[in-house]
């Protein structure tokens, strides 16, 4: 991994090889031993290209895009590569370096008429705004809730030394900054940044050639929106309400791993806002909704609790560079189970990890990861 945040005079392309060196170290392979690789970014670059400098060795190298599920979009391609018997070893590496300020969307992109900017909806703080409003109503969650969710990130974030934001802000604090979008304030939303994470990947029978203390991804899943479902940039409601793609997403990687939301001993999800997180935990069936409340104010989703969430500070403590996000939950998960997280370790040996990234326009990806 490299260090999320801002690096000045640091090339998204750069930090990607960083990462790619530091995974292959870890592994204690070269690059010439990837029999495949897969990677993406949103604004620095095409991944394929970083072989200029990790070497010219003649393999497949993919470029993928979709969106903040590009880092998990890439693990699930090179998951596939592996299990249908096409590879044995291979590579991934999501990486990213945004301007300051806002993602500039064009409505155009998503097949959405001008009009849909000119009311203000592609700017996605409006959205995360209307979309908590109503789940806080219909769940009856009180909103201080949001400002305690930001109060843990920033708390777990300072003790992560790859963390972009690494100073405690209370909940007091978070609750007094200036409104964005009602209810949400200004330390309530992540913010486009820097960062990049590679992985190495083979199969699961030849982990003791690389490492004695192996991580196993038991499943990697995938889904985009139903008719029905308000996802970011949906230019409508429909009268009946189906499921978030993350519904279906994390059902379908418990059930490709055969394991319970249950047993989850840590999970890193998508938290664009602290909206998001309490959605997705119980989209993720990891709590029933309207649960969420007790949880997080009783504490149990904290580093020492019966469920711990975005140990790392998720993306309030670590920003948002689009093609790293998501395998920056991967890479968290795998240093927990491995007992290497330093200051944010998980106590009690975890041994069940469970990472979920949702982005626009309506798509989620999953991973089950054990020990």
């Amino acid at each position: 991994m490299h260090r999320f945040g801002r690096t000045e005079g640091v090339s998204g392309r750069a930090q990607a090889v960083h990462a790619a060196r530091r995974a292959l170290d870890d592994a204690g392979l070269r690059f010439s031993d990837m029999q495949f690789g897969f990677g993406g970014s949103h604004s620095a670059g095409d991944a394929d290209t970083l072989v200029s400098e990790l070497g010219l060795t003649g393999l497949p190298f993919i470029n993928v895009a979709n969106g903040c599920a590009t880092g998990g979009s890439a693990l699930i391609a090179a998951d596939a590569a592996i299990r249908s018997g096409t590879h044995d070893l291979g590579i991934v590496i999501g990486f990213d370096k945004h301007p300051r300020g806002a993602f500039d969307t064009d409505p155009a992109e998503h097949g959405i008429g001008s009009w849909y900017g000119e009311t203000g909806m592609m700017v996605t703080t409006q959205f995360f705004g209307m979309k908590i409003q109503r789940y806080l109503h219909d769940h009856g969650i009180k909103p201080d809730v949001l400002a305690e969710i930001a109060a843990k990130a920033f708390r777990n974030g300072a003790r992560n030394p790859m963390a972009w934001r690494r100073k405690e802000i209370t909940a007091d604090e978070i609750a007094a900054a200036p409104m964005i979008s009602h209810p949400l304030t200004q330390y309530m939303y992540c913010s486009p940044g820097e960062g990049a994470v590679a992985l190495v990947l083979c199969r699961a029978e030849d982990a003791h050639r690389y490492t004695d203390r192996p991580v196993f991804l038991a499943a990697a899943t995938f889904r985009s929106r139903r008719y029905g479902s308000f996802e970011v940039f949906s230019p409508w409601l429909a009268l009946d309400r189906a499921p978030s793609p993350t519904v279906d997403a994390a059902a379908a990687a418990f059930d490709a791993a055969g394991v319970a939301p249950a047993e989850v001993d840590v999970a890193q999800i998508q938290d664009t806002e602290s909206g998001a997180e309490l959605m997705h935990m119980a989209e993720t069936g990891l709590c029933a909704h309207g649960e969420q409340e007790e949880l997080i104010v009783s504490g149990a989703t904290a580093i020492e609790g019966r469920l711990p969430v975005n140990t790392d500070g998720g993306c309030l403590a670590n920003g948002e560079p689009i093609g790293a996000s998501g395998l920056r939950q991967v890479h968290e998960n795998v240093l927990q189970l491995r007992g290497d997280a330093g200051e944010h370790q998980v106590p009690g040996d975890p041994r069940v990890g469970f990472t979920h990234v949702y982005g626009a326009p309506g798509i989620s990806a999953c991973t089950v990861l054990t020990r």
